[in-house]
């Protein structure tokens, strides 16, 4: 059994999102225990293959994962790779890096927190400084793509910069991670992260950082904030048993090697030139309709659009969504807390026609509800 009669739904939400049929077949499996060998071999493929999508060495760089959310490997690296005596430094761009300044806020944890603007790219200058009057930065922390907005930070130049001043680089990939093509020795990663709900296009509940063994080995030093969040307690686990410490999300792991199996039937280049050719679509439909985007394209991911809500007195967002909803098509509020806005999204198994078809949608549903088009803006 590898395909299924099911509605098709076009998600333009930043996650999770459109899955193929043989992804949501891929859960419809024999029980198993998650402790047999037969599992554990499926565990040890998917571990490779995701250091392999950001093309490090398998000698050099592992994949740990966990059961939960993007959200779970925030904290999970946040708070196990910070030693004692050492700073964490934020550069907080967005609302996922404020995330990201709340976890090590909760941990009680030292903080540097690099407050740049959401709409722009963050001053490098600035980051410099705070690096080099303060030698005991222990991990620079920079989130790669801004879901919020759609901003795509300069990770390569913040990881150089890191290293220059002695830190390891950590970043937040998980809305960029098998779409954005990424290289962790070229783009100066030492720890990156995602959600199989995302990039690779597998199910929720299951999510991975990649990073340096040799810094994993060394936290074990570290003091420990958490029991179950703990990095070098699920490596260590892994490495000795080939399975992960708590109970696996074991359909999201099937999905996930369905899914892989995909990723590299389309390919890397490939797949980020049909997301590419998705946001240009996208692009298009906005600029027809006369929509504003909240930054300029040119710093934008290729990934998210971030919509202003038009100045029209008939402007409902929720009622633009429930006509698109019922029609196949989901839209998702903004995070900008100085704008309100709505996103599109090029991720997922999704195409350009998909896009044409939901700008339909939405000029009918502008319509429908008595919004201008093109859309007004004062400014």
């Amino acid at each position: 059994m590898n395909s299924m009669n099911i509605k098709r739904n076009i998600l333009l939400n930043p996650g999770p999102a459109t899955t193929t049929d043989t992804v949501k077949m891929a859960q419809v499996v024999p029980d198993i225990c998650p402790r047999e060998k037969e599992f554990q071999n499926v565990i040890k493929l998917i571990r490779s293959e995701l250091v392999r999508i950001v093309h490090g060495d398998l000698d050099e760089y592992t994949a740990v994962l966990f059961c939960g959310s993007g959200t779970i490997c925030m904290d999970a690296a946040l708070n196990s790779l910070l030693d004692e005596g050492k700073k964490a430094l934020v550069i907080n761009n967005g609302s996922y890096s404020q995330r990201a300044c709340d976890i090590v806020n909760y941990y009680g944890l030292p903080l540097i927190e690099v407050k740049q603007s959401i709409d722009r790219l963050p001053d490098l200058s600035v980051i410099e400084k705070v690096l080099k009057n303060n030698p005991d930065i222990g991990y620079v922390y920079m989130t790669h793509h801004e879901t919020g907005t759609g901003l795509l930070n300069p990770i390569r130049e913040v990881g150089a910069l890191a290293h220059n001043y002695g830190a390891f680089f950590i970043t937040d990939t998980t809305s960029s991670y098998a779409m954005i093509p990424i290289n962790v020795y070229e783009d100066n990663i030492d720890f990156c992260m995602a959600s199989a709900q995302k990039g690779i296009m597998g199910m929720t509940g299951l999510s991975y950082i990649i990073g340096k063994r040799n810094i994993i080995e060394e936290s074990r030093k570290y003091p420990k904030h958490s029991y179950y969040c703990n990095l070098y307690m699920q490596y260590d686990f892994f490495e000795k048993s080939g399975e992960m410490h708590f109970t696996p999300p074991v359909q999201a792991v099937y999905a996930a090697k369905q899914a892989l199996t995909e990723y590299w039937d389309e390919g890397e280049d490939a797949k980020w030139e049909r997301h590419q050719r998705i946001m240009k679509a996208i692009h298009a439909g906005e600029d027809e309709l006369g929509l504003k985007e909240a930054l300029d394209r040119n710093i934008q991911s290729g990934l998210v659009s971030a919509i202003r809500y038009p100045d029209d007195p008939k402007w409902d967002f929720e009622k633009v969504h429930d006509y698109c909803y019922e029609r196949g098509f989901t839209i998702y509020p903004g995070k900008i807390d100085t704008k309100k806005t709505f996103r599109l999204c090029a991720l997922g198994a999704i195409n350009e026609q998909d896009i044409m078809k939901f700008f339909i949608t939405l000029k009918e549903a502008f319509q429908e509800t008595g919004v201008t088009v093109p859309a007004i803006y004062k400014e």
